[in-house]
């Protein structure tokens, strides 16, 4: 039986597509161990032409190809066709570390563990470029329930779904996959996972190499990917009913309201109508008309003006972010605080 699957949805990555599926073959496992499952979601550059001696030389190599349906999609797919008893799915300009993978799927295998949730590296092209690989010493692990990953581990802004295993049985069973034509749909997934899993492996041992870059699905915003940020919102709230303690729905919603801040912030910063602004936000009070925020006085006047005034909150924001973030921090970077630190040393 195979043991992992591995899925890269492609799209428009020439660039970096090769050093990935590279990446994937420099993990020391035998091709009869893993399966590698590339997605072809309408690429329109020379994408697949690259890496097409790889996909030749590999006989556990699998090419999908669709029309452009965007990740949620090529992911689903690629999991549909899966024969892995666990699922691996690294974004296409992103790496795997050397030798990263055996160790952390024997561990998966030997505790059945729903997810196994490992650290990864932050790079920019330079960086990757210089990268020395060295063994990596005291690694720590600890087994978990999904409720304990949820409360200690789960950071609302960085749900990536790149820097775990996923057991497929779990994720087919518990009917979890990607909502569709969205980006951000990891942060949905990400919860729905840890929140319904039973039984999980968090490790310290470095998976991933997060490729820093311009123009990648995170790297900008605009008022549609702040549309998009807000269904994510909405079918992550719609998990609320899974938090069955007092101290995971705090977790639950501490984290809904950081992501709702953001999106309030995305909106702010863009330069469009009015009437654009308040239909993201007017769609985000219609599905989830019941998400409010009490824990702390932040939360209790962001629920007010969300509910009654969002408009004006979205009016706050930006001139905070000109305010404060634009002006004053910045000079009190360049002028105030050198001269407090050369009087600390006088």
């Amino acid at each position: 039986m195979t043991k992992l699957s591995i899925i890269v949805p492609v799209y428009n990555v020439e660039e970096y597509i090769r050093p990935c599926i590279e990446s994937i073959f420099r993990q020391g496992l035998d091709d009869s161990d893993f399966e590698v499952i590339i997605v072809n979601d309408g690429t329109e550059d020379r994408s697949m032409e690259v890496i097409a001696d790889i996909i030749g030389n590999h006989d556990n190599v699998t090419v999908i190809n669709q029309e452009n349906q965007g990740l949620s999609a090529a992911r689903n797919n690629g999991i549909a066709v899966a024969k892995g008893e666990y699922i691996l799915m690294p974004d296409s300009d992103d790496l795997l570390i050397e030798n990263s993978v055996p160790s952390l799927l024997k561990l998966a295998l030997e505790t059945n563990a729903d997810i196994v949730v490992a650290n990864f590296l932050k790079m920019d092209n330079d960086e990757i470029a210089n990268y020395k690989h060295h063994p990596q010493d005291n690694i720590t692990t600890r087994k978990l329930t999904g409720e304990q990953l949820f409360i200690e581990e789960l950071n609302p802004r960085e749900c990536y779904v790149w820097r775990s295993l996923f057991r497929k049985d779990f994720l087919t069973s518990n009917h979890i996959s990607f909502y569709p034509r969205i980006k951000f749909q990891d942060v949905p997934f990400t919860h729905e996972c840890y929140l319904k899993a039973k039984k999980c492996i968090r490790t310290s041992q470095l998976l991933n190499i997060y490729r820093q870059r311009a123009g990648s699905a995170t790297a900008y915003f605009n008022l549609y990917k702040s549309y998009d940020f807000g269904i994510a919102i909405v079918k992550t709230w719609q998990l609320v009913s899974l938090c069955h303690t007092p101290q995971l729905l705090k977790k639950f919603k501490n984290g809904m309201f950081t992501l709702l801040t953001m999106v309030i912030y995305l909106i702010s910063q863009d330069e469009c109508p009015f009437t654009e602004k308040r239909r993201t936000l007017r769609f985000i009070k219609e599905l989830a008309p019941d998400m409010t925020f009490n824990d702390n006085t932040k939360q209790r006047i962001y629920s007010f003006f969300f509910r009654h005034f969002p408009m004006l909150l979205v009016y706050l924001r930006y001139l905070y972010g000109k305010i404060i973030e634009d002006f004053i921090r910045p000079t009190y970077r360049q002028f105030i605080k050198p001269q407090k630190e050369n009087n600390g040393n006088d």
